[in-house]
């Protein structure tokens, strides 16, 4: 199963002198609210951004026409065409949650686990589930999580408007032992939910499906380590090809780690950790025969890994067409 990973409140790049559709941002500062997508190639490795979608700092999080064209780009991307099919699996914080969007997604057939919003009277749902219907959640590793439980609220909650299909399912969780205790907390636990038209699954395995969309803030991380963090021109249009070439760097870096380093945790190393050891290394490029030759500086720690990355590219069948 491909997945997509659609991100907005954690990309907020601030800026410090005037640019060109600069704003203030919900998180107090002044700069752009880009919308991201990145594909997700699980813990074993790094995923590609698919999309940029830059936006002026005022634009909300839960947008819906740029949800729609951040969906419709990261299919695009992908190259699996406008309806994939449930093969592929959409994933989106919170931000999501709106009906158009869940809705796009629908007309899409595509998997969707996205973030819901409970609704005020949410104590009152909670109270009528017996304590036999709560199952225990799981940590990513398939064991169970201590003091965590999932359920299911779709036939509770009032889903008039939503998509046919869509479930509703509930995870309960003791705050950690520091954490700040919220209005909405309900008997000592703290309420999230996600939507999603997945039917087949144990609801535990569907909850740890959904909050392996955390792997998206490392890749927002990984984003603003190449280029995102700062937005160097004035024109809006500029800093939008400026937010392409960022992208760019994310493809290359990603495939670079999935087909020069599949079986190296150099996969899964950072930009950061990427030109520290790996970027750096002194080398010389020589022509002979007709060939381009790199000689790379033997003294240095990690040169057996750029030689053997290399004869590893070189092995790689030619690409179709």
């Amino acid at each position: 199963m491909t997945s997509i990973n659609a991100q907005a409140p954690d990309a907020v790049v601030e800026v410090r002198s005037e640019k060109e559709q600069a704003r203030p941002t919900f998180k107090k500062g002044y700069g752009f609210h880009p919308l991201c997508a990145f594909a997700d190639h699980g813990p074993a490795g790094t995923g590609e951004p698919l999309t940029i979608l830059l936006r002026p700092g005022n634009a909300g999080s839960n947008t819906a026409t740029d949800h729609q064209k951040v969906i419709a780009d990261a299919l695009d991307q992908i190259g699996l065409g406008p309806r994939p099919g449930r093969r592929v699996l959409v994933r989106i914080d919170g931000a999501g949650s709106t009906k158009a969007t869940l809705e796009t997604l629908t007309r899409r057939r595509v998997s969707y686990s996205v973030g819901f919003t409970l609704p005020m009277n949410t104590p009152d749902l909670y109270h009528l589930v017996p304590d036999h219907v709560w199952t225990p959640a799981y940590n990513t590793d398939g064991q169970p999580r201590d003091g965590a439980d999932v359920a299911e609220f779709t036939g509770l909650v009032d889903l008039a408007g939503w998509p046919a299909g869509m479930r509703v399912i509930v995870r309960r969780e003791r705050p950690h032992p520091g954490a700040q205790l919220r209005f909405d907390d309900v008997d000592g636990y703290r309420l999230t939910a996600f939507a999603t038209n997945t039917l087949r699954g144990q609801l535990a395995d569907l909850e740890v499906r959904h909050r392996c969309r955390a792997r998206c803030e490392d890749r927002i991380r990984n984003a603003k380590d190449s280029g995102l963090a700062n937005l160097p021109l004035h024109g809006f249009d500029q800093n939008r090809i400026w937010c392409q070439i960022v992208a760019l760097a994310g493809e290359i870096t990603a495939w670079m780690g999935l087909l020069a380093h599949p079986d190296h945790q150099a996969r899964r190393w950072e930009p950061k950790r990427l030109r520290y050891r790996l970027f750096t290394i002194p080398a010389t490029l020589a022509r002979r025969s007709r060939r381009t030759l790199i000689h790379v500086s033997a003294r240095h720690r990690w040169s057996g890994l750029v030689e053997d990355a290399i004869g590893r590219l070189r092995g790689l069948p030619a690409p179709a067409g």
